[in-house]
């Protein structure tokens, strides 16, 4: 025969349990989130004193070091920014430097200065549209096909 303290004792333990995961579910009521920040801080008033030309160190000077320097695209960094509270996304904000070399050549993103050419390509885009066209021009003039 089970003993009544025993139930007792299963039905606190079940009860308590179960109040504590409805209490990550539904969230307490009440309590402050902050604000995250995430990334690099890009403001409009950065991205217009980049020039075209610019040197690496130059560009790190005004913008920052950049969160993401692919070490597949030497060429290329990003500056993402995200601002959350909870898992509620407030302001989001995307800017990529290319350079040839070491000299600035474009900007893309979020925000853009005034010489920038947001329907630029780069190197990835035009060797894969260039292939596409060679593959093209291979299967039209192959009379086998």
């Amino acid at each position: 025969m089970i003993r009544p303290r025993y139930i007792l004792r299963a039905l606190l333990l079940t009860v308590s349990l179960l109040g504590l995961a409805s209490c990550g579910f539904v969230g307490f009521p009440g309590v402050y989130k902050i604000d995250i920040e995430q990334g690099n801080l890009v403001t409009q008033e950065m991205i217009e004193q980049l020039q075209p030309g610019m040197s690496r160190r130059q560009v790190r000077f005004i913008m920052g070091s950049p969160l993401v320097e692919d070490t597949f695209q030497p060429d290329r960094w990003d500056y993402p920014y995200v601002i959350r509270n909870g898992p509620d996304i407030i302001r989001e904000a995307q800017v990529r430097i290319f350079f040839e070399g070491d000299n600035l050549v474009n900007v893309t993103g979020d925000y853009l200065p005034d010489w920038a050419n947001p329907n630029a390509k780069s190197a990835e885009d035009i060797e894969s549209a260039e292939r596409a066209e060679a593959d093209e021009s291979h299967s039209e003039s192959d009379p086998a096909q």
